[in-house]
């Protein structure tokens, strides 16, 4: 990747309350056979992306130890959501990057080469404010579904819990990988509104505020992938079984 002005935000800092592993963070926990986030490493590294912010919170020295000076670490002290663990993470990148590709640090071992270069030149191409990987599942339950007009333009991000029925039989899913152009970030992160649920900032919103502000939005189909989101230990099972056969 020659891009120099591309960076990598990878969030990181989540507690992983249903995992339940206590004193380490779940992206260090072993996918064949290494932790998690360094096979996401290893990625970044074979498409030569130098600029590499992790963002770290809940059992922070076990991401560190692991990852070492191999990336930038950026501290998430009060876990207020994945729109606030960017906004952290952005204060860390170095100036001169000009666009970001934000990923998740226990899903992320997922994705390809070709699928991230392919994600990254469309956006670069494009000149998007915002690019988004869509990936089809045959199970989406769980995933917020694409909702798409009739010229095939992305109209919105719809969660299970919000889905109507119809909705719901919708297989492209949001697996949460994103590039975004970093002025675009400064001009729309501080305005994310806090959910009155959870009382957090999600990242989501920022796709919604594109569309309602009509800032260019593409979207790469990734197609039927091989990926797992990992939040338990039975996902964490799933995902070794999906990783080896896709390996």
């Amino acid at each position: 990747m020659t891009k120099k002005e591309l960076g990598v935000i990878i969030l990181a800092a989540g507690k992983g309350k249903r995992m339940n592993s206590k004193g380490v963070n779940k992206v260090v926990l072993p996918l064949a056979d290494k932790p998690m986030i360094t096979h996401t490493i290893s990625l970044l590294e074979k498409l030569q992306i130098k600029h590499i912010v992790v963002v770290v919170g809940f059992a922070k020295k076990s991401v560190m130890d692991i990852l070492g000076n191999k990336v930038i670490f950026a501290e998430q002290d009060k876990r207020l959501g994945t729109a606030h663990a960017v906004s952290c993470g952005l204060k860390k990148m170095p100036k001169d990057v000009s666009d970001v590709l934000v990923i998740n640090g226990d899903d992320s071992a997922f994705y390809t080469k070709d699928v991230i270069q392919k994600l990254v030149n469309l956006h670069l191409s494009s000149e998007a404010a915002l690019t988004m990987l869509t990936i089809e599942k045959d199970n989406p339950f769980g995933l917020g579904r694409i909702i798409r007009d009739k010229d095939d333009s992305i109209l919105a991000i719809v969660e299970e819990k919000d889905a109507k029925m119809e909705q719901k039989k919708i297989k492209e899913v949001n697996p949460a990988c994103y590039v975004f152009k970093i002025e675009f970030l400064n001009k729309y992160l501080n305005k994310v509104k806090k959910s009155g649920v959870t009382g957090e900032y999600y990242l989501t919103s920022l796709i919604d505020m594109g569309i309602k502000n009509n800032e260019k939005i593409e979207t790469f189909r990734g197609g039927p992938l091989a990926w797992r989101g990992v939040n338990t230990k039975d996902e964490l099972q799933e995902a070794e079984e999906m990783f080896r056969g896709k390996n």
